[in-house]
């Protein structure tokens, strides 16, 4: 055999084995997905024998300490992940079951079009109505989101450039008084703002959502580009009083959640702008997060708990809380489905690779419940709030939307140039 027939050989052989291995890959990726998919319809059928039909009191958010589930009203600030999660179960099967119980537990939240309580609209109506848009459009689904979108608007300042998320309260010192706070889970809102302004023509929402952006960014974060949880504003100048935490460690610690938020927020607004101030802070939010990862990618609670330096404080459960290195798996969910977006944005392969070990982390018997368990959540090991001495270790509802959304996300890369197929 002559050189080039040698080398013709050569690179049959190793185009063949690439092929092979493509392949393999692809299939071991599809029986992943088609195994999560199999186990998360079955246990969700099971959560839906428990709770029964919508009655506006309970929507799944946790699990009790006797292992029961927990419910919660459609004033929480958790009641549209449910019928988000059970969107994406009919994105995911195809089946009309889904679709008919994910339509019949999104509607039931109709009445919150008009709610102006706190600043968690989004996540109530977008989570829930927003993916009823996108998967099954109806006139009204529009009207109420827009509706939803001028209720979330009127608690927006010019004066502070924000939208205020809670009303007042106090920190855990029982002495600084917060009359103006907001905190870094409110970019996960502007979503919905987004969206309004597209469907309307209305900028005005457009236009709060990216004045709260650029406040959050000058605002929120460190030098490090780790976050606050909490900023508190001046109501008459608008200034910064106040830079803490509520559901951290400390004050000048990083609560992961909170940190995961920042990633996501600032990555859909990226989107929804293009502004590379956005994406520049993306990026450095995750870049913090990424080398403060344990090697199973799953995030402790907060980074710095029991870190000399950070100390918890007052009536903070934190303060007398021995499982400092708790994990979070709802962190977890929320940075890996924002990086299979991100790593197409930011041009870094890496992230994928980092979103894919973060899902099949997820997906393991560490954080994955058995069959029949966990209350019917898909994921177990997550924190609530430790300072409120609430859902420590629990299923969280949120979690497992954000799994799925990870699910869907990793379903829907185009394997051959690491990118998301655009809709």
């Amino acid at each position: 055999m002559n050189l080039r027939n040698f080398k013709l050989l050569f690179l049959t052989f190793a185009m063949i084995s690439l092929v092979a291995a493509c392949q393999n890959k692809q299939r071991e990726k599809e029986d992943f997905i088609k195994g999560n998919v199999k186990f998360a319809t079955a246990q969700t059928d099971i959560m839906l024998q428990v709770v029964g039909e919508p009655t506006g009191n309970n929507y799944p958010r946790t699990m009790k300490r006797n292992g029961e589930l927990a419910v919660t009203s459609m004033y929480d600030w958790t009641p549209g992940f449910f019928p988000g999660s059970l969107w994406y179960l009919y994105e995911l099967t195809g089946e009309t079951k889904w679709r008919d119980m994910a339509e019949k537990w999104t509607t039931s939240l109709e009445p919150l079009k008009t709610f102006t309580g706190h600043h968690d609209l989004g996540f109530m109506m977008y989570c829930s109505y927003g993916n009823a848009e996108r998967l099954d459009p109806k006139p009204e689904y529009k009207e109420i989101l827009i509706e939803s979108a001028n209720s979330l608007s009127s608690r927006f300042s010019e004066k502070t450039q924000t939208i205020k998320s809670w009303n007042y309260r106090k920190n855990w010192n029982d002495t600084t008084e917060w009359f103006y706070p907001v905190i870094i889970d409110n970019m996960m809102n502007l979503e919905m703002l987004f969206y309004a302004s597209k469907v309307s023509g209305d900028k005005k929402y457009y236009d709060i959502a990216v004045k709260h952006s650029e406040s959050t960014l000058k605002n929120h974060f460190r030098k490090d580009f780790s976050t606050y949880h909490v900023v508190d504003y001046d109501t008459i100048t608008g200034n910064v009083l106040d830079q803490a935490t509520c559901q951290g460690f400390s004050d000048n610690s990083t609560w992961s959640r909170g940190q995961a938020w920042a990633i996501y927020g600032f990555t859909m607004v990226y989107r929804e702008t293009k502004d590379p101030k956005f994406l520049d802070a993306a990026i450095k939010a995750t870049e913090m997060y990424l080398k403060n990862l344990p090697e199973d990618m799953v995030p402790l609670w907060d980074f710095n708990a029991g870190e000399a330096g950070y100390a918890a404080e007052g009536k903070s459960y934190a303060v007398e809380f021995p499982g400092k290195e708790l994990r979070d798996a709802s962190a977890a969910a929320i940075v890996c489905s924002a990086l299979f977006e991100l790593s197409g944005y930011a041009n870094k392969p890496e992230y994928l690779d980092y979103a894919i070990k973060m899902l099949y982390s997820l997906a393991s018997p560490a954080y994955r419940a058995p069959l029949g368990e966990n209350a019917g959540f898909l994921l177990m090991h997550s924190v609530g709030s430790i300072p409120h001495k609430s859902e420590i270790d629990k299923p969280l509802v949120y979690a497992d939307y954000y799994f799925l959304e990870a699910l869907i996300r990793y379903r829907n890369m185009n394997s051959q140039n690491n990118t998301l197929y655009q809709d």
